[in-house]
């Protein structure tokens, strides 16, 4: 042969041993390479990630303020430093370094920017029509495979109302409570853009909506099939985990030994990313009981509740809940609109807090998130009365660090540490007063909204030059 040939041949060799684009991935007696090759656990992606880039701002440096640093820490007359969308320093007395904006907040709190867990702004967005109810996928009790943010409209004016009547910085748009598995939820920063994938939190990880009692088992029933009661509600979760788990153990095998990959179910994605961590559970339920049942089953099939929304007889199994470190979501007073939310009391937050539960506030309401500040205040109040007496500044964890920590982005936002994101709101007196109103907003160290400056309200595109419908420019 001759060298030319040699060559050839090898190079037709070696041709012959490259993979291929769609190749189809190695045996498992491939090389120790051939893993590298496999397609990865298809739950571990995201096909449409954050494009969120901050708006500019300027370092700024408050002073003369009371401070909430939102993990339970209080200063009086003290500074908050920020700059390049970082929290850079707070204390009694910072230095203010060159260039940077100078704010006298005397008479003036600051505090991280509120959160709510528990938000469908966007998925019933404002005006409230037919055309944009997008929150409740209500054709299968089991709706896994659907994801919030394919349904959220940027341009809902409530988000504008969320950031300048109630310092909101940070949603979890979630879909709706007819199915037992409502579908994934989505992690918003609260400002405008012209896709959700623009609003999107960098790097949060995804929810997953469940529900339990009685809207489940009332919008299936009163179709004629399951589920049509309680025992339902569990026996078709259960049958739907069984499916999840033997997925994930499909393509754990295949991730080991190699071979053909299992076949794709977009639904099961969902499930097999909550089994193995990656997406949090956040679910509907009111009652003590079913709570109960929950938490068991999720032991059942390997999976772990984050927390429990609307949880109105949390007080009942705050030991439970602690234990199982799941976090208690609660309205201040919201309750008896429903057999299963009649036996809420308003201490119900107070009482999760001595107890030692992770517990929070949430609006599930496009009016109650621009009051969330004064829901925590009714929420303290009643506590008082209770002989339950929470300080100020750790009552505000229930705005801001632990919503942050029940959407797994405590590391990064809820609270006034350095090297956070500078999410903070001034607010024009005590922010637990029902007079008091956010004076100014910042995300990400951008000054978002002014209230003496009406040029700095934000305005969504669908308002612009309608001045009677929210447009104030």
């Amino acid at each position: 042969m001759s060298n030319k040939l040699a060559v050839l041949a090898a190079a037709i060799l070696l041709a012959g041993c490259a993979t291929q684009p769609g190749a189809r991935p190695r045996s498992g007696s491939s090389t120790a390479s051939a893993k590298s090759d496999r397609v990865a656990e298809p739950w571990t992606g995201d096909p449409f990630p954050s494009t969120y880039r901050a708006y500019p701002g300027v370092p700024t440096l408050i002073t003369n303020v009371t401070i909430y640093d939102g993990e339970g820490g209080r200063i009086d007359g003290g500074s908050v430093l920020f700059a390049d969308g970082k929290i850079a320093a707070l204390g009694r007395s910072v230095a203010a370094p060159a260039g940077a904006a100078v704010i006298d907040g005397t008479g003036k709190w600051v505090t991280p920017g509120v959160i709510d867990v528990h938000s469908h702004l966007g998925v019933y967005a404002s005006p409230s029509v037919k055309a944009l109810s997008d929150g409740n996928e209500m054709t299968n009790p089991t709706t896994p495979e659907v994801w919030a943010e394919h349904s959220v409209w940027p341009q809902d004016p409530g988000f504008s109302r969320a950031l300048a009547n109630g310092g909101v910085t940070t949603l979890q748009i979630l879909p709706g409570s007819g199915n037992l598995m409502g579908g994934r939820s989505v992690v918003l920063k609260n400002v405008y853009a012209r896709t959700t994938q623009g609003m999107k939190f960098p790097g949060a990880p995804y929810g997953f909506k469940m529900a339990c009692g009685e809207n489940p088992k009332r919008v299936y029933g009163g179709k004629g099939r399951a589920p049509s009661t309680r025992m339902g509600n569990i026996a078709v979760d259960r049958a739907t985990w069984q499916q999840a788990v033997e997925y994930k153990r499909r393509w754990d095998k295949y991730e080991k030994d190699g071979g053909d990959p299992p076949g794709r179910d977009l639904g099961m994605d969902t499930l097999a990313g909550v089994i193995d961590g990656k997406i949090l559970v956040h679910n509907h339920c009111y009652r003590a009981d079913e709570m109960a049942n929950v938490i068991d089953m999720a032991k059942e099939f390997g999976y772990h509740v984050t927390a429990f929304h609307h949880a109105v007889e949390a007080y009942k199994v705050a030991d439970l809940l602690k234990a199982n470190d799941v976090c208690g979501v609660v309205w201040a007073d919201w309750y008896g609109f429903k057999m299963e939310a009649y036996d809420g009391i308003p201490e119900n937050l107070a009482i999760l807090q001595k107890t030692g539960t992770c517990a929070m506030i949430h609006s599930d309401d496009e009016n109650g998130i621009q009051r969330l500040n004064q829901e925590v205040a009714k929420a303290q109040a009643a506590g008082r009365r209770a002989g339950i007496v929470i300080p100020d500044e750790i009552a505000w964890e229930w705005l801001s660090f632990n919503p942050a920590k029940a959407l797994g982005i405590s590391d990064r936002t809820g609270s006034l540490k350095p090297g956070k994101m500078a999410d903070v709101v001034l607010w024009n007196g005590n922010p637990l007063s029902v007079y008091t109103r956010p004076d100014k907003v910042w995300i990400d160290g951008a000054l978002l909204y002014d209230a003496h400056d009406p040029k700095r309200r934000p305005v969504s595109d669908f308002e612009l030059g309608q001045p009677g419908e929210g447009d104030v420019k």
